[in-house]
C-alpha cells in the first residue's frame, strides 16, 4: 500500500498505525503490537457488516483500538480503498 505523504514511515497524528513490509514486499499498516492490517478491519466493517465492538471481539481487540483504526482510515480513505481494490482484482484474476 503506497500512501501519499507517508512513503514508508508511520503517520504521526495516529501513534497506534504503523507501517510494515507485508508478505507481498509492499508497505501496509497495520494496527501497532499486531499483524492485523487496517485493510482487514476496513473490510470488515464494509464488507461483512461488522460493528465494532464485533470486530474488537473478533480480533482480541480494545473497542478503542478499533476506533483508532477507523480515524486512520478516515484520514487515509482513499489510498486504503484502493489497496483493497486492487487486491480483489489479483483475487479475481487468480480464481
Amino acid at each position: 500500500m503506497k500512501f501519499t505523504g507517508l512513503h514508508k514511515s508511520d503517520d504521526r497524528a495516529f501513534p497506534e498505525i504503523t507501517c510494515v513490509r507485508g508478505a507481498s514486499g509492499e508497505i501496509v499498516t497495520v494496527l501497532r503490537g499486531t499483524r492485523l492490517r487496517v485493510q482487514t478491519v476496513v473490510i470488515a466493517a464494509k464488507k461483512w457488516g461488522f460493528s465494532p465492538n464485533q470486530i474488537a471481539a473478533e480480533y482480541g481487540l480494545s473497542e478503542a483500538k478499533v476506533n483508532d483504526v477507523f480515524a486512520f482510515y478516515t484520514a487515509h480513505s482513499q489510498e486504503i480503498d484502493a489497496s483493497i481494490a486492487a487486491e480483489q482484482i489479483i483475487e479475481a484474476a487468480n480464481v
